[in-house]
Parts: structure tokens; C-alpha cells; sequence
């Protein structure tokens, strides 16, 4: 059953097209073929369809988590599903972990993150920019996620006020800077993730993270590509979604005795 308030995506057959909305009694909606009545959809159930004025259909289904944080209200780039998945399982995440985030943006990574922590777990995001976290905050709560995540307005220049978190992530211009206060604010043997547009960044944290003696480092680039689904002429669709940013991730270690290194072992046995 549909009830007021409920996220609902409409697919129409003829070229696919997808509108996600928050169904309110009253109101409607514009598409390519004509008029959707709110109203209408609240007298259907999931899966059925809403036939438009112009005679056009339109089924009801249930968003998924990858169709509402592509389709968020932003002001910045979003990080793309095809990445959010991977960064979730790299970072370990778990109902009732800890996760410290920076870069708030539009809150679409947020919001995804939020999801799989469960109810007992918490994010605590930071951005500098008010009117970015006001955005996430909305978006967060029309997923229903808002209750897990604490909002930081503020830069990390000093650090983070967290400590022994589960996983930190990092999307910022310069997270060579701060790869300090990751290490601080994570707990021994956890993760730290990173997200960069260019290989020179990789490179100055890539030397950061040496520095923190940061282990078991990946860095990683996804590629995906929709293929089209008509049964009699199956190919790749015209445009795919190709760099969209580098992953880094790394494991946080303690101080071996003597003060020696990791990077000091492995010279020694090669």
C-alpha cells in the first residue's frame, strides 16, 4: 500500500523514462506524456500502473537507494553509486559503526552511508559551507536517515572531535593535509578511504599515508557500462560512465617497537 510521504519512482515503457517523487494528496507531476495526479497514484499499489490524459502508462515502483542519491537536490558533484558500494564494503561498514565523513556536500554519499549503519550506528560529516549541510540534512531525513548522522559545520583544520571510529572517509581537494587527523581519529587495524579527481593527488597522499605508516593500500578506478536491453539487438549503450574519481584506501597501523617502520621492514627483506 502507497501511503502519503512515500518515495516513489513512476517508469514509463516507451523510452524508459523514470520520475522520482514524494507523493503528497493534492499535488502533480509533469512528464513528456502528460499529467500525473498524485491522487492517482495513492488509489494504485506498488508494481501497478497510472494511465496519463494522454493515454500513456506509468508503473509505480519503489526507489532503490542508487535511484534517490542520483537524483538528490545538489549543489556539488555527487560521488556515483558504481563507487559508493565499493567504498561501503572496503570501509567495512556494519550495523552500529562509527564513521567519520568530510565533505558533506549534497549528502548523497551521506545518505548512502547513513543507510547501512542501521539505527545504532552513527556518521559525523563535516563541511565548512552551511547551506551544503542544510541540503544534506534534507535530503538525508526524505530517505529517513537523518537520526543516524551528526552534523559538523565546521573545517578540519584542527582535527576531528571523534575518536576510535570504525572508518573514516575523506572528499576533499587536499586530503594529504589531513591525513594526520584521519589517523587520529581512527581506531587501530580500521580503514581510511579517499576520494581524488587526479592522479597528482594520488600521489602527494599516497606519500601521506606513508608517512602515518598506513598499510595494505589500494588504489583503485571503477569503470561501468549499461548494456541496452532489447532482446534482439543487445550492445553497449552510447554513453557510459567513465572517471568519475580514484578510490584510495589504507588500514591503520601502531608504532612498531624501536620506532621502526613498515616501509623499514620491507627494504630489509628485499
Amino acid at each position: 500500500m502507497i501511503n502519503e510521504g512515500d518515495n516513489v519512482l513512476i517508469w514509463n515503457p516507451k523510452k524508459g523514462d523514470t520520475v522520482l517523487l514524494t507523493v503528497k494528496k493534492g499535488a502533480t507531476v509533469g512528464t513528456h506524456f502528460g499529467q500525473i495526479y498524485h491522487d492517482e497514484i495513492l488509489a494504485h499499489d506498488w508494481g501497478e500502473g497510472v494511465i496519463t490524459p494522454k493515454g500513456d502508462i506509468f508503473y509505480i515502483t519503489k526507489p532503490t537507494l542508487a535511484d534517490y542519491t542520483r537524483r538528490i537536490k545538489r549543489q556539488t558533484q555527487i560521488v556515483f553509486p558504481k563507487e559508493a558500494g565499493f567504498i561501503i564494503q572496503h570501509l567495512n561498514f556494519f550495523p552500529g559503526a562509527r564513521i567519520v565523513e568530510c565533505g558533506t556536500g549534497s549528502g548523497s554519499l551521506l545518505t548512502a552511508f547513513a543507510h547501512f549503519i542501521g539505527d545504532t550506528g552513527q556518521i559525523y560529516t563535516y563541511d565548512r559551507r552551511e547551506e551544503f549541510s542544510k541540503i544534506a540534512q534534507k535530503n538525508a531525513t526524505k530517505w529517513g536517515v537523518n537520526n543516524r548522522i551528526t552534523f559538523h559545520v565546521q573545517d578540519i583544520e584542527n582535527g576531528f572531535i571523534e575518536r576510535n571510529v570504525d572508518a573514516v572517509f575523506l572528499d576533499v581537494p587536499n586530503p594529504y593535509d589531513y591525513i594526520g587527523h584521519a589517523y587520529d581519529a581512527l581506531a587501530p587495524g580500521c580503514r581510511l578511504g579517499i576520494l581524488v579527481p587526479t592522479t597528482n593527488q594520488i600521489s602527494q597522499t599516497l606519500l601521506a599515508m606513508e608517512k602515518y605508516n598506513f598499510i595494505d593500500v589500494m588504489v583503485v578506478e571503477l569503470m561501468l557500462r549499461y548494456l541496452k536491453t532489447d532482446p534482439y539487438r543487445i550492445r553497449p549503450q552510447d554513453i557510459m560512465i567513465g572517471h568519475t574519481g580514484y578510490l584510495i584506501f589504507g588500514a591503520k597501523t601502531v608504532p612498531l617497537k624501536d620506532g621502526i617502520t613498515p616501509q623499514e621492514v620491507i627494504q630489509d627483506g628485499e
